[in-house]
């Protein structure tokens, strides 16, 4: 056990160095309006699918999942087969709509489909509020993981991490961040599947003694059902359906996500990012459920002695320390990082670009020039950026374990809330302002009584609160339109291309 390095300190902090200098690299053109916030037009589809990747996957999915099939079973994998439900629905649904509108942000489609400002404001603060705790919270917890196991100071790493992402979100816009992104994600593919690779070398009888752990409980234990009668319970089924829900919720109203896809309006290219995305997403979330269980085999079959700080969350990360040739153990926790930065810095842009976009220019009396939209950015990122180091260098010193919990069960339950809006306006053509708004009310009143007041029952699941908000947002905005438009003698249509309906 030989632990983390000189070398592997030397290989973070050349990684570091190359992350920058290729931000920096990718911003040599100044970028401002839509080329800021867009890209110039010359970002290839694979480097965009690949930054969708690499922000989905945050640095709390590389540490937890493999520690959920080490700790227990496969049962959360099949929350990954939940793309296979929301790719499907994005492509064929939102995609067309996003495409044919040429929208700027995801909230520029609700001030378009329900002819509301403000409904396009409420979206973009809920999501910059939901964006910033999140930042927060996935620096936080790589640094505490890191700084266990190389020895450095967690403040040091999470400012390192905040300055890096800052400066290449504010000088180079979308197109420094995509690149950079898929930099990182390309790290992460190739570290990760090594990792698995040399694993499953160290483990007596390899691949076929991780298959066979799977018949002593393993893949699915005696309580996991395939499908509970239910629906609102754990089960197989549920997973895939709710995560499915919860997925889709991001490809269509989280302003991280969609920002990907303003980059083209060419629709076969969008659909090769969401198809290669989803086959990378459920090919990772494979390799880190075998190296978790791959992990149990090796120390608790096999009987290796345990690497310190060896607890659920933290295995592979103590594996990658201190099993890994030197170098490689550098590499692979730079990964960790890797996987925090590109969250990062796409969470810095886009929450930049929802302020000035949605926020800013609609309460705006003057149309704000490309030029003065690119300061504001810059600004709002720059500004962001320090706000959120702080709260995670206060997360990082103050044992806030059970704040971190609450905060992150508050997070999961905003885009399902928004989807519910989403849905409305692209599905039913009768549905206006008014309807949205108060479905957006109900369904959020209904979704904190479900998670904080038991309003279902004590046993509803977290994977069904998207499925939940979804459907309260359309049993109520659907007949509150109808009424008021009766009553206010509304026969206004929606904007044309913004329901899945031929205007």
């Amino acid at each position: 056990m030989q632990g983390f390095t000189v070398v592997d300190l030397i290989i973070l902090i050349v990684y570091l160095a190359a992350v920058l200098f290729a931000g920096l690299h990718f911003s040599k053109k100044e970028m401002q309006g839509k080329e800021f916030f867009k890209g110039d037009g010359t970002i290839p589809w694979w480097v965009t699918s690949v930054s969708i990747f690499a922000t989905l996957l945050s640095p709390i999915s590389f540490l937890s999942l493999p520690g959920n099939s080490y700790n227990g079973s496969w049962i959360m994998w099949f929350a990954q087969l939940g793309m296979l439900v929301a790719i499907p629905i994005t492509i064929k649904f939102f995609l067309p709509i996003y495409s044919s509108l040429d929208i700027d942000t995801a909230y520029h489609y609700l001030e378009i489909r329900f002819n509301s400002k403000g409904l396009r404001v409420l979206g973009a603060v809920m999501f910059i509020v939901y964006q910033v705790g999140r930042m927060s919270i996935i620096m936080y917890l790589p640094s505490m993981v890191l700084a266990e196991l190389t020895g450095i100071n967690v403040n040091i790493l999470i400012i390192v991490m905040g300055i890096i992402a800052i400066i290449y979100s504010y000088t180079g816009g979308l197109k420094s961040v995509l690149w950079t992104d898929f930099i990182q994600g390309s790290v992460l593919l190739i570290g990760v599947t090594f990792a698995l690779i040399f694993l499953i070398f160290r483990i007596d009888g390899g691949l076929g003694a991780i298959f066979d752990s799977f018949g002593q409980g393993k893949f699915l234990a005696d309580n996991e059902p395939i499908f509970d009668i239910n629906i609102l319970k754990d089960s197989v089924f549920l997973l895939i359906v709710g995560a499915g829900f919860n997925t889709c919720s991001s490809y269509i109203s989280s302003q991280d996500i969609v920002q990907r896809f303003t980059t083209t309006t060419d629709v076969k290219k969008l659909n090769k990012m969401m198809l290669t995305n989803g086959a990378l997403s459920i090919f990772i979330a494979t390799v880190f459920y075998l190296i978790g269980t791959g992990l149990y085999v090796f120390y608790h079959v096999q009987g290796e002695p345990l690497p310190p700080a060896a607890d659920r969350d933290q295995i592979f990360a103590s594996f990658i320390a201190f099993e890994l040739p030197v170098g490689i153990t550098g590499l692979l926790l730079a990964a960790i990082y890797a996987a925090a930065q590109s969250t990062l810095s796409t969470g810095l842009n886009s929450v930049a670009t929802s302020w000035t976009l949605d926020i800013q220019e609609r309460l705006s009396k003057k149309k704000m020039s490309f030029k003065l939209q690119t300061r504001i950015a810059q600004f709002v990122s720059l500004g962001v950026g320090i706000f959120a180091i702080i709260v995670s260098i206060l997360l990082a010193n103050g044992g806030v374990d059970s704040a971190y919990e609450w905060f992150n069960s508050f997070m999961g339950l905003v885009l399902g809330i928004l989807a519910g809006t989403f849905v409305l306006g692209c599905f039913t053509k009768v549905a206006n302002s008014i309807g949205a708004y108060t479905a957006f009310v109900v369904a959020s009143a209904v979704i904190i009584g479900v998670k904080y007041f038991n309003l279902f029952g004590p046993n509803v699941s977290i994977w069904s609160y998207s499925i939940i908000t979804v459907a309260v947002s359309l049993v109520v905005g659907l007949p509150v339109s109808y009424i008021s438009r009766k009553i206010l003698r509304d026969k206004s249509v929606p904007a044309a291309h913004s329901t899945i309906y031929k205007n």
